[in-house]
């Protein structure tokens, strides 16, 4: 069944007619995708919901393979522009301490939301069948996460704030000790093991008290 003022919604969104179908398309499928499982969206159900044929919908997305991707990086994209907002002028350890904790808390807010969580649990178990959506994710997730991270960590030793031997490593381990044991717990128990504002806090400052012990300068110990 189509949605009610589908039309009308697609007339008022910004963008040309085109760009507006294909932004209706990826947020119907986004819905029905987190909804339903991949194996259970139907692509009849996405062109109803986005208010387009299913003609118009295999024109923007050649099979449900493409859309999901698109899916993965619309999703991961949105996150990216929330988590990583710049490096700012860090001049000392009590600064270093406050934005490694302000980045932690906002990582373990964003990867921890619900639709996030679940389109994780969706590539990894399509993940034998699709492997094109696991290397999607993949790259656009903790990947693109050390890329930055690594590239931060970089400027912040040149200012003989961190001392490592590698970069990468450096922000994998911080990228772990933030988000492994929240993350596998959602993935496992499901939205209900969400931390609390507080509880992300507590963690976040536990595993940067951890984090600097290792990867703190000498001179700034």
């Amino acid at each position: 069944m189509m949605i009610a003022g589908a039309d009308a919604d697609l007339a008022h969104r910004p963008g040309t007619r085109s760009e507006r179908k294909h932004a209706a398309i990826v947020g119907a499928a986004a819905e029905v995708f987190l909804s339903a499982g991949y194996a259970g969206a139907s692509m009849d159900e996405i062109a109803s919901l986005s208010g387009v044929s299913k003609q118009t919908v295999y024109k923007h997305f050649s099979s449900k393979e493409a859309l999901f991707v698109a899916v993965i990086s619309q999703m991961m994209g949105e996150a990216d522009t929330a988590v990583h907002t710049g490096l700012p002028d860090v001049k000392d350890c009590a600064q270093l301490e406050a934005y490694l904790l302000d980045y932690a808390v906002r990582l373990l807010t964003i990867v921890l939301t619900p639709g996030l969580m679940q389109l994780r649990r969706l590539v990894i178990a399509e993940a034998q069948r699709f492997p094109e959506l696991a290397k999607e994710l993949y790259a656009r997730g903790p990947a693109r996460a050390l890329d930055v991270m690594g590239s931060a960590f970089e400027q912040l030793a040149a200012k003989n704030l961190l001392q490592f031997r590698d970069a990468t490593v450096a922000a994998s381990q911080f990228n772990w000790l933030v988000l492994a044991e929240p993350v596998n717990r959602v993935m496992m128990l499901g939205d209900d093991a969400i931390p609390t504002e507080q509880e992300i806090r507590r963690h976040a400052e536990a595993a940067i008290a951890t984090f600097l012990a290792a990867f703190l300068h000498p001179d700034q110990r």
